[in-house]
């Protein structure tokens, strides 16, 4: 449970720094990009072992990771596009709605418990982290031609819990978690640095040493973001419906508590549903541990 916790604290730091972002007008691509490699270089510093490229491109998990990689960032630019033509809740519900992915993969795959607590927690999860992403009285609204951005959103995020799970059952081995980890980020590094070239050669790109400070602040955390998660889906006593499900939401529930804290956002009254429901869907799924 320990890892679970402190992989919610530091998702949801990552949160924070990025609310920060907008305050401080910081480039968001230049900031991920240095993220990426300050992820990377934690991971190989966190690794116990001599790290030999060779030995890792051999490892079972290796293409798994630089597809993961990929994907991480596609999905990080598909989330900004879909921030832009649907708003920040279409964004926030799509990926955080995509637990729904792993869970079923997980219960599917791997039969894990379905017992009706959990059931009920999970269901309820869903429906809190919709209401508590909604941050206009309307709701959710997305036109038609726009549709396949927050979709390509909820299937990429879905694909990368659901991808950690599977290579992190077969074929992470235990002391690899934070190799696997640097692996992941690197190649998610690569694509971002050729994106810069090219921007470079277009002569739009200006580098700004505020936006590196940012992507040093925003790659630590995120580095134990997804080394805790990977972590928490090792242990024994729980399956990963049961971490994914509480992770999302507790994220959610974190991240929404401190915006109010530090950036006194206002909430409507679904939101406040949302956040009592989130706080039941933890306490019954816990329980069915």
């Amino acid at each position: 449970m320990i890892y679970l916790i402190l992989s919610v604290l530091a998702s949801s730091l990552i949160f924070i720094i990025f609310k920060l972002f907008s305050r401080y007008n910081v480039d968001t691509l230049q900031a991920i990009i240095v993220n990426y490699v300050v992820a990377c270089v934690s991971g190989i510093i966190a690794y116990s072992e001599p790290v030999d490229i060779v030995t890792i491109s051999k490892e079972g998990w290796f293409y798994g990771a630089m597809i993961l990689g990929i994907v991480f960032i596609s999905v990080f630019n598909l989330m900004a596009v879909t921030t832009q033509r649907n708003g920040l809740s279409v964004a926030a519900v799509a990926t955080k709605m995509s637990l729904a992915i792993p869970i079923v993969f997980g219960i599917i795959a791997y039969q894990e418990s379905t017992g009706i607590l959990k059931i009920i927690g999970i269901l309820i999860a869903l429906i809190a982290v919709y209401l508590t992403s909604m941050k206009t009285p309307d709701g959710v609204s997305i036109t038609r031609k726009n549709l396949i951005f927050p979709l390509l959103v909820f299937i990429g995020s879905g694909i990368i819990d659901t991808s950690l799970k599977f290579l992190e059952t077969h074929y992470v081995a235990q002391n690899d978690v934070p190799v696997f980890s640097a692996t992941i980020f690197g190649f998610a590094a690569i694509v971002g640095v050729f994106t810069i070239l090219y921007k470079a050669i277009l002569g739009k790109f200006k580098i700004s040493v505020k936006n590196i400070i940012a992507g040093i602040g925003l790659g630590i955390p995120n580095y134990f973001s997804i080394y805790f998660l990977i972590k928490a889906l090792r242990h024994d006593s729980m399956d990963s419906s049961t971490v994914f499900t509480i992770n999302n939401v507790a994220v959610l529930l974190v991240s929404t508590i401190a915006g109010i804290l530090f950036f006194r956002e206002k909430l409507i009254l679904k939101n406040w549903i949302g956040i009592i429901l989130a706080i039941l869907s933890i306490i019954l799924v816990a329980f069915s541990i």
